[in-house]
């Protein structure tokens, strides 16, 4: 008889959830491995405003997610809340602004969700993925390779670990 493991849930939180956190799920969707006895994880994003809540992701990383392979445009921004602490295993944050505003968040030290910095997953030098919304293209296709070194490191641990 095969089991199959809990899929984890991850979130992965920026700013206002239109640019950094909706590539960072795109493409964590995209490149997991579906294959083993372990289902897939479940992958969110949201922000830590509410500036954006129910916009698409911005047309740039809209854009630019499509011709790096990952589609986008269906996700809707929204806001983190308390609960979210709770449902996730992992939350993952852009840059360590988030992650300390998400600290101050957290509900309660009890809480379910393991906090991270995403590029801790990497061995870039680089501690931030940095927010491209004022940028040009260019930003956005530097962000779309960090996240896919990051999202590369986070499956290479995880399937280490199973």
């Amino acid at each position: 008889m095969t089991t199959t493991k809990t899929a984890p849930a991850i979130l992965f939180v920026c700013l206002g959830n239109i640019c950094r956190s909706p590539l960072a799920e795109g493409i964590l969707r995209k490149r997991w491995p579906n294959q083993g006895p372990s289902e897939p994880p479940i992958f969110d994003s949201a922000g830590l405003g509410s500036w954006h809540e129910g916009d698409p992701p911005d047309a740039r990383a809209i854009r630019i997610a499509r011709e790096s392979g990952y589609e986008i445009a269906a996700q809707r921004a929204r806001q983190v809340r308390s609960d979210d602490f709770d449902r996730f295993d992992l939350i993952f944050a852009m840059d360590r602004n988030t992650l300390t505003r998400l600290r101050d968040m957290r509900p309660s030290e009890d809480s379910l969700a393991d906090l991270h910095l995403f590029l801790d997953y990497t061995e870039n030098r680089v501690a931030d993925v940095p927010d491209p919304f004022y940028g040009d293209e260019t930003d956005f296709c530097a962000v779309v390779t960090l996240i896919e070194q990051a999202a590369d490191g986070l499956i290479a641990r995880a399937t280490r670990a199973t």
